[in-house]
């Protein structure tokens, strides 16, 4: 009944775990190797507690869980329209506790370290998240193709996830499928009431998906995001 963490092989990381019936009610994870996952356990938040909320452009609910997250948290930084730009959001990002990016995402499977998140300005690639000091420490990306990966050689991946786990980021929830932008805002509304309750993103997720409606669509979003890491 314990917390589950997965370490799959290259090939399986885009089945979505959390739709086996042994693992729906389970706390559960899923990390790109067990040294990452390892790494993320002992990463330590920043001080301070810092959150930032960025809202890209050209999703058809405009980012709505952006504006309530905002009443949620309070001080949060909210980066929205012509703030929502490559350099004030990587700013921003450098050395927060906890980053919501509500952006479309595009993965490049010819070239995993340039996939993107669609800012204001053009793409947010994965490369230049090497540029901060310190990446976020919590990660929510409430868009598409997020948690894509290639394999490289016999196990190794690449794509936004692998690539925020060794900057500083020790926990991820990210999505590999296509969503309705629609069916996404409750569960991000849920997602972060149990963060903001004191929940591991594991756990918050797995509280959140159980509070959907039952249609199939708010379903499979549900599904459809894995929480990435040890956060």
């Amino acid at each position: 009944d314990g917390p589950v963490v997965i370490v799959p092989p290259g090939r399986l990381h885009r089945v979505p775990w959390a739709l086996l019936p042994s693992l729906r009610e389970r706390v559960l994870s899923v990390s790109p190797s067990a040294s990452s996952w390892l790494r993320a356990r002992e990463t330590a938040p920043p001080p301070g507690g810092r959150q930032v909320l960025v809202r890209g452009p050209g999703l058809a609910t405009g980012g709505a869980e952006v504006p309530e997250l905002a009443d949620r948290y309070g001080g949060a930084t909210v980066l929205e329209y012509d703030d929502a730009s490559v350099p004030r959001v990587l700013a921003e990002l450098d050395g927060a506790a906890l980053a919501h990016i509500a952006a479309h995402g595009a993965f490049r499977a010819d070239g995993p370290l340039f996939s993107s998140l669609r800012m204001t300005d053009g793409p947010l690639i994965v490369h230049d998240f090497e540029r901060l000091d310190r990446s976020p420490y919590r990660i929510i990306l409430s868009c598409c193709d997020t948690a894509r990966f290639a394999t490289v050689g016999a196990d190794e991946l690449l794509g936004l996830v692998t690539a925020l786990l060794p900057l500083g980021t020790a926990g991820v929830v990210a999505c590999s499928a296509p969503v309705n932008d629609a069916a996404v805002v409750p569960l991000m509304l849920a997602l972060h009431k149990g963060i903001d309750a004191g929940l591991s993103l594991a756990e918050s997720l797995r509280d959140a998906r159980a509070t959907l409606p039952s249609d199939a669509l708010h379903r499979a979003t549900g599904w459809a995001f894995t929480a990435f890491g040890a956060a």
